[in-house]
């Protein structure tokens, strides 16, 4: 069985169906991208997967285990295993970078003051932002708040991290030094990797395999270069950008 498999997941609100019928495979230690437009999905999909959203129908497993089966206390121990990465960065901001970090730490009252400071420093070297531990989120730009979320996630060291738009509302070079670490943090904490985005550049850089959302359903499954050269004309009007297609601009 699959690390993390999605099974048949639907949810709807009201009578809107966003998902229908989702079918997805993560093997661990996979680099996967869901892409898709803004609206299709994507973000439902990945709260699915910490169970902040309960599906209408289908089923979320995680190790053999049936999330939506697992009691508070069960629920909690999975959710120590997947760090987030929200996509507005989520940053506290009557808290310091150093304690919005170390935030987490704290709650779980697993570890020491000592502990936790020393655990904080050591995933703010990790996103090169030690500098910044006393300064508040308002004193950051948009990267690196984005770098502070990074370390945050990475603070219990989880065995999976989810990224929810991770380069939205940066500029290029900036967003290109996030894939950068996403990348970064892959190789050296070993951890499976979900990102949604909409940024194909993003999506290239940091995926093993790209998938894509379509009208609530997987379109398509793929390696970056398969998704590079397909000739499926959904994804191929997505990934160029173009207005002309089968997809129906909104």
């Amino acid at each position: 069985m699959a690390y993390i498999r999605i099974d048949n997941l639907v949810k709807m609100f009201g009578e809107q169906t966003v998902l229908d019928g989702v079918n997805i495979n993560i093997e661990k230690g996979e680099s996967i991208v869901v892409i898709g437009q803004s609206g299709c999905g994507k973000s439902v999909l990945l709260k699915h997967l910490l169970r902040l959203l309960e599906p209408t129908k289908g089923r979320v497993w995680f190790e053999g285990y049936d999330i939506a089966t697992l009691n508070h206390r069960e629920l909690i121990g999975i959710r120590q295993r997947i760090g987030m990465v929200f996509q507005s960065a989520a940053l506290f901001d009557s808290l310091t970078v150093a304690e919005n970090v170390g935030l987490g730490l704290r709650e779980s009252r697993q570890y020491s003051t000592r502990q936790v400071e020393e655990i904080v420093m050591t995933k703010l070297e990790l996103v090169a932002m030690v500098s910044a531990a006393e300064k508040f989120p308002a004193e950051l730009s948009g990267g690196m708040r984005k770098r502070v979320a990074l370390a945050r996630a990475i603070a219990t060291d989880p065995e999976v991290l989810l990224y929810d738009e991770p380069t939205t509302g940066l500029d290029p070079i900036t967003a290109d030094m996030i894939n950068d670490l996403i990348v970064e943090l892959k190789e050296k904490l070993n951890v499976t990797s979900i990102a949604v985005t909409h940024d194909m550049t993003s999506a290239f850089k940091i995926a093993d395999r790209i998938t894509m959302l379509y009208q609530g359903k997987v379109e398509y499954d793929g390696s970056p270069e398969e998704t590079r050269s397909t000739d499926n004309a959904v994804v191929r009007q997505f990934i160029e950008g173009q207005a002309r297609g089968p997809i129906q601009v909104r």
